[in-house]
């Protein structure tokens, strides 16, 4: 029976890192998100997101494909994030997947494919931490969006509030502020919890 490790945190939690890292040394299979925010430089269509525009999320909806999705309401308008069921996950083997959301979509994706199937992994760091990397991401970037980066910041507090956490039933925590022993936690985790052969993990 396949395996989805869910990877979510906080903003400026180590996130996109430690996702690289974890399919670095484990072979899980991806999911990519579909989202109507614009393209940014560096990015690939089918490997960072499917970009698409409303009317086509809204198409996918009709189809019935839309497992959950996000709208962000941001200064350059609604972006919106979805995990759509394309036929890219299938359960019935013996593959793992790793996926990347918010505790909200973690919660969708568990109704939809079964509790059974879907491993919570929550990257959690100190608030003052997780705001200088964000401030300090934001200053390297050609056109910094400080609004953005601090609208994302508070959002967390109630997204990610230690209510909603219990409620979700996710007693166990990754602390990701020394990034090595947090990925050699989690790889002991997902071998526990997975498929994957201990032999075949990097």
């Amino acid at each position: 029976m396949g395996r989805i490790f869910y990877l979510m945190g906080k903003s400026a939690a180590g996130k996109d890192t430690m996702y690289r890292e974890l399919l670095d040394r484990y072979p899980m299979k991806t999911l990519v998100l579909y989202t109507t925010r614009p393209m940014r430089s560096g990015e690939v269509e089918g490997k960072t997101y499917y970009y698409t525009d409303k009317e086509g999320f809204l198409a996918l909806q009709r189809q019935g494909k839309v497992i959950e999705y996000r709208a962000y309401h941001t200064v350059h308008g609604e972006w919106i994030y979805a995990t759509v069921d394309d036929g890219s996950i299938d359960l019935t083997g013996d593959a793992d997947y790793l996926l990347i959301g918010t505790l909200e979509s973690y919660l969708k994706v568990r109704a939809y494919f079964g509790p059974g199937h879907v491993c919570p992994i929550y990257l959690q760091v100190d608030d003052g931490i997780r705001l200088q990397r964000a401030l300090d991401r934001e200053r390297s970037m050609a056109r910094p969006r400080y609004a953005e980066m601090c609208r994302r910041f508070l959002a967390d507090e109630e997204d990610f509030s230690e209510e909603k956490i219990r409620e979700a039933g996710i007693s166990r925590r990754f602390d990701n502020v020394d990034k090595a022993a947090c990925l050699k936690e989690i790889c002991s985790y997902i071998r526990v919890n997975g498929n994957m052969p201990e032999e075949e993990v990097l």
